[in-house]
């Protein structure tokens, strides 16, 4: 009975820290049983996740919580920019002053970095998001909170492994892709309890920021992996890819569905 009777803050502590745990386990158990030459039909799977979770769950919630729609509409454009910009700076921050290798191979591992630091902090965003969410649940009550943690811990997962496959795919070993995951795990704890010390004054930017992870997934998705997969034209490995894409949207839309998150 006194396990029920915890106070809301260790509640969402506990959540937090079980959610970041559980993503991480099924990461690196997905990752273990991996082959290399399955990493890049996981780059597919996880294009779709992203592409799920931006337009079945970040974009969907920030315009259902937002004031005006076309704010939401102008921080993803200005996202999707600010990322292209911001891509840029890491490309450049490896070139040298008359040669550039990332520039004039678009495979280098230097570009494929990139993508994966890019991807790193739209989970950043994503996750310190989620915290805010768990502790605005948490306020309306243990019950709720609980619920609510577990959806969103549920809906995660599948997120989650995709990006630590990119993470791979971007050239990261398995070790530091483990160690940036819950480094950007860690926001989700960050998040949650600045937002339960100081709710009133965050609430408000969780809509903005939920529209600034999804211009992060969506830029990376669409503009550095999409074009990679281009790389195989044939028939067989573009019906697996994009097989693949639809599994990665359905496993999103799933989790909406056992959750009853769907919002469409």
């Amino acid at each position: 009975m006194s396990f029920f009777q915890l106070t809301p803050l260790t509640w969402i502590i506990l959540m937090c820290l079980a959610g970041s745990l559980a993503s991480t386990m099924v990461s690196l158990a997905v990752s273990l049983a991996a082959h290399p030459r399955v990493v890049p039909v996981m780059v597919s799977y996880a294009i779709g996740a992203m592409l799920g979770a931006v337009f079945l769950d970040l974009l969907p919630h920030a315009l259902e919580h937002a004031g005006h729609i076309d704010s939401i509409l102008m921080v993803v454009l200005g996202g999707i920019l600010f990322f292209f910009l911001l891509e840029k700076l890491v490309l450049w921050r490896h070139c040298h002053e008359h040669h550039c290798e990332a520039h004039e191979h678009p495979g280098h591992s230097h570009g494929q970095h990139a993508s994966g630091w890019l991807i790193l902090l739209g989970d950043i965003i994503h996750n310190f998001v989620d915290g805010i969410l768990i502790a605005a649940a948490f306020m309306g009550g243990v019950e709720i909170g609980i619920v609510t943690a577990i959806a969103i811990i549920a809906h995660e997962i599948p997120q989650e492994t995709g990006d630590f496959v990119i993470l791979l795919h971007s050239g990261f070993s398995r070790m530091k892709a483990i160690l940036l995951n819950l480094l950007a795990s860690a926001a989700t704890l960050t998040g949650a309890v600045l937002a339960y010390l100081l709710f009133s004054g965050m609430e408000v930017w969780v809509p903005f920021l939920l529209a600034l992870a999804a211009s992060s997934l969506l830029y990376v998705s669409v503009a550095d992996l999409i074009p990679g997969l281009h790389k195989r034209a044939e028939i067989k490995a573009t019906i697996l890819q994009m097989g693949m894409i639809l599994l990665g949207v359905l496993s999103i839309q799933c989790v909406q569905w056992l959750i009853g998150g769907n919002h469409a």
